[in-house]
């Protein structure tokens, strides 16, 4: 990333202890503060996520970040016999256990707490890995990536949901006023942690999206590497696979 993006500016605690924290306190108003801030729009862009690792005919998936479940159970439409969703966060972690005991959906989804940066997880166990807008909160981001390559199986699929930042005039300009001011604003008006939304609009900007981020998964070793912008190019999907 172009520079270290932290949550709250402790030099005595790491980026993934702030991370931990940070989701351990909004994560009863996440969901709601999502869609909010994301207009609804993050729902149609998992979809596509969805579909992409459909399209994989999977039988094990692996939601990294996976915060409240959202996308670890929409993948239940892959047909995969084994989904995991894993996160940083106990108190994220419990919002998507919830979600997943009330669907009924205990013997498929299996809601982890573990490390991304140290996955407990055999060598090319999983066909199919997701993250969404999870990859920006790694605190050594070469470092995660690395681990989702070891779990792949050959010829398994990396499907990455990110923020990513408009190009074109106006669309980059209303981005960064919507993304600098607003999104902070919301976050400050109805989470108890003010500060929180102030790290996700930062870590946004600071992410390398588009080629320069298609590369550091080549420099990984994965192939095939594509993007696809999303809404005007606020996200962007990345799809790679391994050799």
């Amino acid at each position: 990333m172009k520079k270290t993006v932290t949550p709250y500016k402790d030099p005595s605690s790491s980026k993934k202890e702030q991370v931990t924290q940070m989701f351990d306190e909004i994560s009863n108003q996440y969901d709601v503060l999502n869609r909010v801030i994301s207009l609804g729009i993050d729902q149609s862009w998992r979809r596509k996520v969805v579909k992409i690792a459909s399209d994989c005919a999977p039988q094990r998936v692996l939601d990294i970040a996976t915060g409240t479940g959202d996308l670890a159970i929409a993948l239940k439409k892959t047909n995969a016999t084994e989904i995991i969703g894993l996160d940083i966060s106990p108190g994220m972690l419990a919002v998507g256990k919830d979600k997943v005991k009330a669907l009924s959906l205990d013997k498929t989804i299996a809601m982890v707490l573990g490390d991304s940066e140290d996955l407990n997880y055999e060598d090319n166990y999983f066909d199919v890995v997701t993250v969404a807008f999870g990859v920006r909160n790694f605190e050594n981001l070469e470092k995660g990536l690395s681990e989702l390559f070891r779990v792949l199986r050959p010829q398994g699929q990396l499907i990455i949901l990110e923020t990513s930042v408009p190009t074109k005039f106006p669309f980059k300009q209303g981005y960064h006023l919507y993304s600098g001011f607003i999104v902070p604003l919301v976050g400050r008006i109805f989470s108890r942690d003010q500060r929180a939304y102030q790290y996700l609009s930062d870590s946004a900007a600071a992410f390398p999206y588009g080629d320069v981020f298609n590369n550091i998964l080549r420099k990984i070793g994965f192939i095939e590497v594509k993007d696809n912008p999303q809404t005007l190019g606020v996200a962007s999907i990345y799809c790679a696979t391994k050799p």
